[in-house]
């Protein structure tokens, strides 16, 4: 039996997109943008649902849930492989690929069980407006948003257990941007039959639950919209779905999309290119999204700009006026 060459783990090597120098600074530049977008965008949603009480509604108590996760997984991501293009390194240590895998996994689910929630929250407003704010109760929302984060973190952890009980190769190039649960896998020489079992069998089911959740949800939501007589109340009944809707399609699309292009084309950069939809492209069009259609977004926006400006404005009189009394 040919001896296996492994030893003790200290870092791995992430090849990121491209080799090619000249590329660099514009994968610099693309990804810094996205993500300052990221940041401040989903920043400004957390911010304006703080700040309004108009928007102390469970719809904005999910979306700022959601944009507090989005914030956490992009921020465990990008900025590594922007530093790792700004040094014209590579390395990444043990510890931070186990810390990236484990946010990416964790970050994932919540976002697929907070898109649940979200559309059992829209099913009871549209199917049951009389009964919504009894049903839809601060104590109900945060323990669906509590339930949410056990699952995910007793998933991340599962995973994150096993792929630390496995052995590697001394090649520990993964061909990805960043610590991708399966990447990880495939460069293990251990037998990886119950990580294999777990990521194909299980994850789908914690994947699909809640999508079927979601399709019910729609199912019924559509039904009762049907049965509205005037062409106005149809509209305001889905323009209240418009936007969650939107949010659901991209994030289960893009999902999609990694997985056919994965399958299809066998290649981990092609992989890798893929993987920037869900991992930067939807955290970044999420508040975007929510924003561009929703005036109480809008206003709560307009307000919370205002009163910085006010307050900037306020702190320059007084460092102007104490500047005066004291010349």
């Amino acid at each position: 039996m040919k001896k296996k060459n492994t030893f003790r783990v200290s870092e791995f090597l992430l090849l990121g997109f491209s080799e090619e120098q000249d590329l660099q600074p514009m994968i610099f530049m693309l990804f810094f943008s996205m993500y300052l977008s990221t940041v401040f965008g989903n920043l400004f949603i957390i911010l304006a649902t703080i700040s309004d009480s108009h928007l102390h509604t469970p719809m904005y108590f999910f979306l700022s849930n959601l944009s507090f996760v989005d914030i956490c997984f992009t921020s465990t991501i990008i900025p590594k492989m922007l530093q790792n293009i700004q040094t014209q390194s590579k390395v990444i240590t043990f510890e931070g690929c186990m810390i990236q895998m484990y946010i990416s996994i964790l970050s994932l689910g919540l976002d697929d069980f907070l898109l649940t929630v979200m559309a059992y929250d829209r099913f009871v407003a549209v199917c049951h407006p009389l009964h919504y704010r009894v049903i839809m109760s601060p104590q109900h929302c945060g323990l669906l948003v509590l339930v949410s984060w056990i699952i995910s973190v007793a998933y991340s952890f599962l995973q994150t257990l096993m792929v630390l009980h496995l052995s590697f190769y001394t090649n520990l190039q993964i061909p990805h941007y960043f610590c991708e649960l399966n990447q990880l896998v495939q460069l293990a020489c251990s037998d990886t039959f119950l990580n294999d079992t777990v990521m194909y069998f299980v994850a789908p089911l914690l994947g699909g639950g809640p999508l079927v959740g979601i399709l019910y949800s729609y199912s019924k939501i559509v039904s009762s919209i049907l049965r509205i007589s005037s062409g106005q109340g149809k509209y305001k009944a889905f323009a209240t779905c418009a936007s969650h809707l939107s949010v659901v399609s991209l994030f289960y699309c893009t999902m999609l999309g990694v997985y056919l292009s994965s399958a299809a084309t066998h290649s981990s950069q092609s992989s890798a290119i893929a993987s920037v939809m869900y991992t930067v492209v939807t955290p970044m069009l999420n508040p975007f999204i929510y924003s561009l259609r929703n005036k109480d977004i809008k206003r709560a926006l307009k307000r919370f700009v205002e009163m910085a400006l006010i307050k900037g404005e306020n702190v320059l009189g007084q460092d102007k006026s104490t500047r005066w009394q004291g010349s």
